[in-house]
């Protein structure tokens, strides 16, 4: 199903689209993406992820984990030990999404050059009108 499609049949636009919108936003926002995809190759602790990821503060990767945690991308398993140990992995619906995300994540990378070029062209013929 397209996702043209998709949007008409889960929802008319407006309103009843927010919960659809919602968990795109939190598979496709800055941390959301990076958790996903480090995810996808072994579970992690919390201080194991933070670093993995790199400049996320503790305050945003918890908010982020506990989005994807509710969304069901996300299992947080806290075992019973001192002092406490907390992993987090992947759901089936988590390891779909990050494999998709994945995907996106790859293509940017193999289309950088593109993508500066495009910008490159743009800021000149920009700066042409600008000053013309």
């Amino acid at each position: 199903m397209s996702v043209s499609t998709e949007r008409t049949a889960l929802a008319p636009p407006g309103e009843a689209m927010c919960p659809y919108r919602l968990v795109l936003e939190h598979v496709t926002s800055r941390w959301g993406v990076l958790v996903l995809i480090e995810l996808l190759d072994h579970p992690h602790r919390f201080s194991e992820l933070r670093r993995a990821i790199g400049k996320v503060s503790e305050k945003m990767l918890t908010q982020t984990l506990q989005t994807l945690e509710r969304d069901g991308l996300v299992h947080r398993n806290a075992h019973p030990v001192i002092p406490p140990r907390v992993d987090y992995s992947l759901t089936d619906l988590g390891r779909e999404a990050a494999e998709q995300v994945r995907g996106l994540a790859e293509w940017t990378a193999r289309r950088m050059g593109a993508v500066q070029e495009a910008r490159e062209v743009y800021d000149a013929r920009k700066m042409a009108s600008e000053q013309g």
